[in-house]
């Protein structure tokens, strides 16, 4: 044990800083931590001044040794450590004993001295040499160790305040060496000196205030540093700085509080707007968790950068504590975004905190709960399955909204079964569980028979015929439901919408149903007595009028499955839907609606009709009605009746519709249906009912040919004459039907419809910048039909590029997106759609030039010259699928036969193209652009002679008449005339003339070259363009040589 500080050792820390940056302004001849002279050449080339050197002594030799073996491995580093601190405590205490040792002749300031020497050398190391790293991490760790050694001998006197010890001297005179060089030029000394910075204080407990300022300001200045990883290093420092100003003091309304909220905003600020990822996820992992930092954190969710948002959810979330104080939004959000990520890694991230780290915030809960005296640790082992747990876990993501179709809840619980073999062994669906279903529990049966019915091979097959109860069971548990749930809705409509408890329980209770209904879908019904059974109700339930529509839904859907596949089914299925439609309908004719006692068969109108009766009981004055008024009133509500009762039938008729198939003119049934039903919907006055009529109208059009050729003139009015939404769904219907029966319903004699008037329509809805929604329901359309080679305008096909560029339509993220998605796709997928965008390619520039000259000054639009890399790269043969490469070829030679070589006639046109737009009156803009796009072309000898021999001629006549006035322009075309010229000097020795005067592309061969040189020299006629080898050359090496040596002028190629 050290005794008391030496005597020598009395001088202030200010005196130390004073002195070391003093120091700093005199230089030394020493350069590493071996004090090699080699590199001092390395030192003055990066502006790090070196202390004069102080005569060589036993101290620095001991110190140096510790350094040397310390930069060589951190497997030695707690050993080195022990000795660093031992001479320590024998230059800054006095000795306890007789006896002293060799370190005991110097003092404090010579110990500093030398630390600080070998420090300093650490500011030239690269980041790229782990010994760098190696250093500067023993010397934290020393520091660590060096302040818990020096505070435990501390008196309690001096421990009320901040005592300074031999350690935070020792701390504050590196870190006021190390200051001066954090805005040195060179970026690998402004880097070490960064780092080794933070590192200090992510290691120490405290720091001399003033010196604490210092580095705070020097840290934020390095935010904004040009190097990414320097910025990296400052935001670790400066994270660690602002949770001790937060936590210090929170209560100090003074400058201090303020520093600290202006340090924390500017951190935030980085976090959202740095352009490095390796910034954002620092400060993402390293900010303190305060209300005021948590919604930028959470925020990260949306990065740009799957790391960071990867590390949001492994990292940050399971550290954050229990989930349940955030709030049900937030839940609902990070669940959304995560499980519904474009990254796997993100997805798996997320499913893996469900399962995992909220399921277990519950069952800790639950388990307590049960057995108070049983400590609970979270943090050692999971819980066994808990299914209360899983209950509250799905409550507290509101299951009864999120659970509903395309609901995140359904992923969630899909990786939940997927992660949690335990929980699948462990469920259980008896009596009991049934008996007491809620709208969680009802999720958990559901999402269990999703899950093991979607997995492949069936493994989970039998797993879920033991679970589930039989269809006669299920039959009778729904039919209890059904019959609650008719009830709460009575109930509700009854005591209207001051009640709200009566609305979530009837919620809920419609929750349920669906849950069951969903099982039921899935179920096998070979049973034939619990198919009859299910049949039987599902019949009589979809006749009530007051259902909700997503239980009609699911229960036609149910009806489908429980009727067959087969023809003879189909009809069966159509014939019951329509009875039912005929019940509902019938409600129509009941003018007097009962007020006891409850009657399935109602309509939920009449509920809503007894509501409107009692409303005057209540106290209130009103004057006595006339025999008029009350006539009038009863009018209006007989016609509203009559317009529910409509829309619930041709909803059912809807969904019908969706699930058949067959023929319209063989089923009886659907044309009774479409003469008594839909026809006079679509003439109805009332828009709501006109409107369903036409969506039935458009479903019926899909089973019958004629019927879609004799009403494309009505839709193409409505959405001519019809407001958004019906315009949107005009397109819609119309894209459907093309789909279906093909382009040639068009062509028919007997089609009123040209092709030229749906061109037009879906070019005015593309155009429509006003209308967002229709405008995205004809960009999807027009895609799926240009997709489906349905539609082949070329055109339409330029709307389209001119859509995806224009600035009008950048709030309009659905049409970018599916735009973003469909024209690689399309260009890529087929040739011939190549050919036709390589046909709209300089029109589509000309007019997206005359757009981006034409901006506003708060619009934004991206560069021409980008555009023009698109098009490049949409119409590059290289890359349509199926198609293969020279190189792809020289793995196989044997197969070359039945290799697809690529087609170079697309580039080859375009240049054509190009070059004849660049020979006429554009403007000088307009040719830049264009000639950024000829050094991008790929050119082959495979492709027509006489269209290479066109574009060659082309580019000489430009060429000569010097129609280009910038140099990068004259360059590009200048690689395009060498190129043509050297694939034009070579079909001159490969072609021959046939007897009939045809030209025919023959590979000159040497007839004494082996048979390997031969088939080699095949392989040379498919060069690319831009890099071709010489043909004359006698070894693969050459040519291998000259393509590499050639490669440069394809460096912009995509």
């Amino acid at each position: 044990m050290p005794g008391r500080t030496s005597s020598r050792t009395t001088a202030r820390q200010s005196t130390v800083s004073r002195a070391s940056t003093a120091a700093v302004s005199r230089k030394s001849s020493a350069a590493t931590l071996k004090s090699r002279s080699s590199t001092a050449s390395r030192f003055s080339s990066l502006n790090v001044v070196i202390p004069e050197e102080r005569p060589t002594s036993a101290l620095r030799m001991h110190i140096c040794g510790i350094f040397s073996d310390a930069q060589r491995t951190t497997a030695g580093h707690r050993k080195s450590v022990v000795k660093l601190r031992k001479i320590q405590e024998a230059c800054c205490y006095e000795p306890t004993g007789n006896s002293r040792g060799d370190d005991g002749e110097f003092d404090e300031d010579e110990f500093n001295y030398e630390v600080g020497r070998c420090t300093i050398r650490l500011m030239v190391v690269k980041k790229a040499e782990p010994a760098g790293d190696r250093v500067l991490r023993f010397l934290g760790l020393f520091l660590s160790h060096a302040s818990e050694k020096d505070n435990a001998l501390v008196t309690e006197e001096d421990d009320e305040s901040f005592s300074e010890t031999p350690s935070s001297r020792l701390t504050s005179h590196i870190l006021s060496l190390v200051l001066p060089f954090l805005t040195s030029k060179e970026k690998t000394v402004r880097f070490r000196s960064t780092q080794l910075v933070s590192h200090i204080i992510n290691s120490v407990d405290s720091i001399d205030d003033d010196l604490f300022q210092q580095l705070r300001l020097g840290l934020l200045k390095r935010t904004r540093d040009k190097e990414s990883t320097v910025r990296v290093q400052a935001v670790l420092g400066l994270g660690r700085l602002a949770g001790n100003e937060i936590e210090g003091d929170p209560g100090n309304d003074g400058s201090d509080s303020e520093d600290a909220g202006d340090l924390l905003e500017k951190l935030l600020d980085v976090l959202q707007n740095d352009p490095s990822a390796d910034v954002r996820r620092s400060l993402l992992l390293n900010l303190p968790l305060t209300p005021t930092t948590l919604p930028y954190l959470l925020e990260r969710a949306r990065d740009l950068d799957p790391a960071t948002r990867r590390a949001l959810y492994s990292r940050l979330l399971p550290a954050l504590g229990d989930f349940r104080h955030l709030s049900l939004s937030m839940r609902e959000k990070l669940l959304r975004w995560g499980l519904r990520d474009r990254d796997e890694n993100v997805r798996k991230a997320a499913g893996r905190l469900f399962r995992e780290r909220w399921i277990e915030d519950c069952v800790s809960t639950q388990a307590a709960t049960q057995d108070s005296s049983q400590e609970v640790n979270t943090d050692t082992e999971a819980h066994p399955p808990n299914f209360e747990g899983l209950e509250e876990l799905l409550e507290r993501i509101d299951i009864v909204n999120s659970g509903v179709e395309n609901g995140i809840a359904q992923e969630a619980m899909r990786f939940f079964w997927e992660g949690r073999a335990d929980y699948r062994e462990e469920v259980v669906f008896d009596d009991s569980f049934w008996d007491g279903l809620t709208a969680e529990s009802a999720f958990i049966a559901r999402s269990f028979s999703d899950f093991c019915r979607q997995q492949g091979d069936a493994k989970f097959e039998a797993l879920v015929e033991e679970r589930m109860p039989e269809v006669t069971k299920l039959a009778f548990f729904l039919q209890r439901f059904v019959n609650k749930l008719l009830e709460s809705l009575r109930t509700a409509a009854e005591l209207g919408e001051d009640v709200e408890d009566d609305d979530d329980d009837a919620a809920e209770l419609e929750f349920i149903v669906e849950q069951l209904l969903h099982i039921a879908r899935t179920l096998d019904y070979t049973d034939e007595i619990g198919r009859r059974k299910m049949y039987a109700l599902l019949r009589e339930i979809l006749a009530v009028p007051e259902l909700p529509e997503e239980v009609t839904r699911l229960i036609i859907e149910g009806l489908r499955g429980v009727c067959g596949g087969d023809p003879a089914g189909e009809r069966e299925f159509c014939g019951v839907v329509l009875e039912a439609v005929a019940e509902v309908h019938d409600t129509i004719a009941g003018d007097d609606i009962p007020e006891e006692g409850f009657d399935p068969d109602e309509s939920f109108h009449s509920a809503r009709s007894e509501l409107s009766e009692d409303m005057p009981k209540r106290p209130k004055k009103s004057r006595p009605r006339s025999p008029e008024e009350v006539g009038e009133e009863d009018d209006e509500e007989k016609a509203m009746k009559e317009i529910l009762v409509n829309m619930k039938c041709l909803y059912i008729a809807q969904c019908m519709l969706e699930n058949v198939e067959g023929n319209l003119q063989q089923n009886i049934h659907l044309v009774t249906m479409l003469n008594n039903l839909v026809v006079p919907a679509v003439r109805s006055h009332e828009a709501p009912v006109r409107e369903r009529g036409l969506t039935c109208l458009g479903l019926c059009c899909l089973l019958d040919k004629t019927l879609a050729e004799e009403n494309l003139t009505l839709f193409l009015h409505c959405f001519n004459k019809g407001h958004d939404a019906l315009q949107a769904a005009a397109i819609q219907i119309i894209s459907d039907i093309l789909t279906i029966h093909g382009s040639s319903l068009l062509s028919s004699p007997t089609c009123p419809v040209e092709e030229k008037m749906l061109y037009k329509m879906f070019s005015k809805a593309l155009k429509a910048d006003d209308k967002i929604e229709v405008q995205a329901a004809a960009c999807e359309a027009a895609c799926k039909l240009m997709l489906g080679l349905v539609v082949k305008d070329e055109e339409l096909l330029k709307t389209l590029v001119v859509a995806y560029f224009d600035p009008g339509t950048a709030e309009n993220l659905g049409l970018r997106q599916g735009l973003s998605y469909f024209l690689p796709v399309y260009c890529h997928s087929r040739a011939e759609n190549q050919m036709r965008m390589q046909k709209i390619a300089v029109g589509a520039i000309h007019s997206l030039i005359l757009l981006h000259d034409n901006l506003d000054g708060e619009e934004e639009m991206v560069s021409p010259v980008i555009i023009a890399s698109h098009l490049v790269d949409w119409t590059d043969p290289r890359k349509v699928v199926g198609a293969k490469d020279v190189e792809a070829l020289l793995d196989d030679v044997r197969r070359r036969e039945t290799a697809k070589i690529i087609d170079a006639t697309v580039h080859l046109d375009l240049a054509k193209d190009i070059l004849e737009k660049v020979a006429s009156n554009a403007s000088r803009e307009e040719k830049k652009v264009h000639c950024s796009m000829l050094g991008k072309l790929y050119l082959s000898k495979h492709a027509d002679v006489e269209k290479i021999r066109t574009v060659y001629e082309l580019a000489s006549q430009t060429v000569e008449d010097k129609l280009l006035s910038d140099a990068p322009s004259r360059n590009a075309l200048n690689k395009l005339h060498v190129a043509l010229g050297k694939i034009m000097e070579s079909l001159g020795e490969a072609e021959e003339i046939d007897e009939d005067g045809e030209e025919t592309k023959i590979v000159s061969v040497d007839p004494d070259e082996e048979e390997a040189e031969e088939e080699l020299g095949e392989l040379e006629d498919t060069t690319t363009a831009m890099g071709l080898a010489d043909p004359k050359s006698d070894s693969l090496l050459d040519e291998l040589l000259d393509d590499e040596a050639e490669s440069g002028l394809d460096d912009d190629t995509f």
